[in-house]
């Protein structure tokens, strides 16, 4: 059943200073970073620092310092990865967090109802408001978006990089064909607590937002929702899973013929064999873990009702 509540806007302003932290090895923050820059300084917002990071690995501990020394608002430039990675570092401060949608699919930010071109970006770290978001929880690893486990985090640990960054979502696409060729179907056990569901499935998405790969894939996942979705494509065949995501990418009506949804707080998670999870893109963990909701975890920079 479905258990919305309404978006949560808050009333204080979006403060005019922030700090600017881009992953120069997005698929665009190296060629936009000096646009951002430059385009925020004419919006009217003081940086109180700006960092173009190139080794990925750098981009927490610099989220981190950058909070530390005061900034009332972090602007993190990259893909879903780049958010997932730093927004740990946001959980209980007093401090927003903005995005610069500038990966491949960019889940987080159309979740956000956010432009994806950065003119409009700036436009709404400018003039947007602040709005109260859940995170998901992987254990005890919070992330944005959604999390992943079947094929989708054998696609995402082998991609190479230089696919993704020129080829964007089409460049998944033709790894995706690749990877399906030695995949195999897994048992599922799903545990709310209370009661337990036991299937084969080819692939489960955890999802704090309906976004996935920049592909829509529930009508009722929300970053709002104080729930989590456990959406699973059922039974043993890759071709269903394959029009699954033809169905859902293309928004067919029968879009969600072939899965599975469960909603709740929080949810214990076993295969056979074991899975590995990628969680908003990066392979970060493995089966058995436990799926929950952090209601309300964060404050994020999104359009004003004015802009919307």
């Amino acid at each position: 059943m479905e258990t919305k509540s309404p978006t949560r806007p808050t009333t204080r302003p979006l403060p005019r200073q922030a700090a600017l932290i881009v992953n120069a090895h997005s698929r665009k923050g190296e060629a936009l970073f000096a646009q951002a820059k430059e385009k925020l300084e004419q919006a009217g917002m003081e940086l109180l620092a700006a960092h173009a990071i190139k080794n990925p690995e750098r981009m927490e501990e610099t989220v981190a310092k950058a909070i530390a020394d005061g900034a009332p608002m972090v602007i993190v430039g990259g893909g879903d990865g780049s958010m997932s990675g730093t927004v740990d570092q946001l959980v209980g401060k007093d401090c927003v967090f903005a995005v610069l949608p500038l990966g491949t699919a960019n889940s987080f930010a159309r979740t956000l109802g956010l432009p994806l071109d950065l003119d409009g970006a700036v436009d709404t770290i400018a003039n947007g408001q602040r709005r109260r978001v859940d995170l998901g929880m992987i254990d005890k690893d919070y992330f944005v978006n959604a999390a992943s486990l079947g094929l989708s985090p054998m696609i995402g640990k082998t991609v190479p990089h230089k696919l993704k960054r020129y080829l964007g979502r089409i460049g998944y696409l033709l790894w995706a064909v690749k990877c399906s060729v030695g995949f195999r179907a897994f048992r599922l056990t799903i545990d709310d607590g209370q009661q337990q569901w036991r299937l084969w499935s080819t692939e489960v998405r955890i999802l704090n937002g309906p976004y996935h790969g920049g592909v829509e894939l529930s009508d009722h996942a929300d970053v709002d929702s104080g729930e989590i979705v456990v959406q699973a494509v059922v039974g043993r065949s890759k071709p269903r899973l394959a029009w699954d995501w033809y169905a859902k990418f293309f928004k067919l009506r029968d879009r969600d013929a072939h899965t599975e949804e469960f909603h709740g707080k929080a949810f214990t998670i076993t295969t056979r064999p074991r899975q590995r999870i990628s969680i908003d893109g990066e392979v970060l963990a493995k089966t058995p873990v436990v799926a929950k909701v952090a209601p309300g975890a964060i404050e994020v920079a999104v359009p004003a009702e004015s802009q919307a």
